[in-house]
């Protein structure tokens, strides 16, 4: 892809890469999305259903996994909260466990050198959206105040809508931004297939155009940082959070080569987080991505 102006034309080297799943030491991690030819990853902080961590960071995990960041010029480094965590939940065990496990969480992410952790707003379940949404805004303005040290990330990932959780449209998290006290540290995360089946029709250019608008005008781009990229299998509007791999879902590929292409996006970063049914699909999606990226 390559932008012109003043100064001339530019060739943008693509920021891509995958979630990398699986067991094992997070160090490995980047070795993995090196071999894929990813130059960032996503990864989970620790088993996605677990709580805490079994045993703390080993030392020598921290350095390995710092020098092969390193090594392989894997930058920015995403970490994705596990679905436990509910920032907005009203149940108050839940709620204050979900606050220190985060903090806990950003505290390993700062000792691996990791960029940005992603996390879904939370699900406010019986009460209502602005009760959810102030509980969030606590919970983050207490989380930032206890790792004010941490130059960790905190991006807030749109959601498909389901049920009771937050995060299915652009005012909620301008509603965050407005209630956090030390928003430095806050951005934003867009994931494609969650945007579909949540009802926004990013398929088509004008469909896609209304979504870039709302986020500039809810929270503005500049806190973009990451896009999942991701096809949807659900519909349009069904809130159905099912992925799929790209170009062979309902937001198609036309639609993914806009989304790609977008000048909006052309310094973000893109993770997939597309099935891997058997071995080779997350080779062959990003070899998708990427030849749709140089159209």
């Amino acid at each position: 892809m390559t932008l012109s102006g003043s100064w001339g034309i530019i060739e943008l080297i693509m920021v891509l890469g995958v979630h990398i799943s699986g067991a094992g030491k997070a160090s490995l991690a980047l070795v993995a999305a090196h071999d894929l030819g990813c130059n960032t990853m996503q990864i989970f902080s620790r088993n996605p259903r677990q709580w805490r961590r079994d045993k703390p960071l080993a030392p020598e995990e921290i350095h390995a996994f710092r020098a092969n960041k390193q090594k392989f010029k894997i930058s920015p480094v995403f970490v994705h909260i596990p679905y436990l965590i509910n920032l907005a939940s009203p149940e108050p065990r839940l709620y204050h466990a979900s606050i220190e496990a985060y903090i806990e969480d950003i505290q390993d992410a700062q000792e691996l050198g990791v960029d940005f952790i992603v996390t879904h707003m939370g699900s406010h379940k019986e009460t209502s959206e602005e009760e959810g949404l102030k509980r969030l805004v606590d919970a983050l303005n207490t989380i930032i105040e206890k790792t004010a040290k941490c130059r960790v990330g905190i991006l807030l990932e749109n959601t498909a809508g389901a049920g009771s959780w937050l995060g299915y449209t652009f005012a909620h998290q301008r509603k965050v931004f407005q209630g956090v006290k030390r928003k430095e540290r806050l951005g934003l995360c867009f994931d494609t297939a969650h945007a579909y089946v949540a009802g926004n029709n990013i398929a088509t250019k004008e469909g896609f155009e209304k979504v870039i608008a709302e986020i500039d005008t809810q929270v503005g781009l500049e806190h973009l940082h990451l896009i999942h990229l991701n096809d949807a299998l659900g519909k349009l509007g069904s809130h159905h959070d099912r992925h799929e791999n790209i170009g062979k879902g309902a937001i198609g590929m036309e639609g993914m080569r806009r989304i790609i292409n977008h000048p909006a996006f052309a310094d973000k970063a893109f993770v997939l987080e597309t099935p891997t049914r058997k071995d080779g699909d997350d080779l062959k999606n990003l070899k998708t991505v990427r030849n749709l990226h140089k159209d």
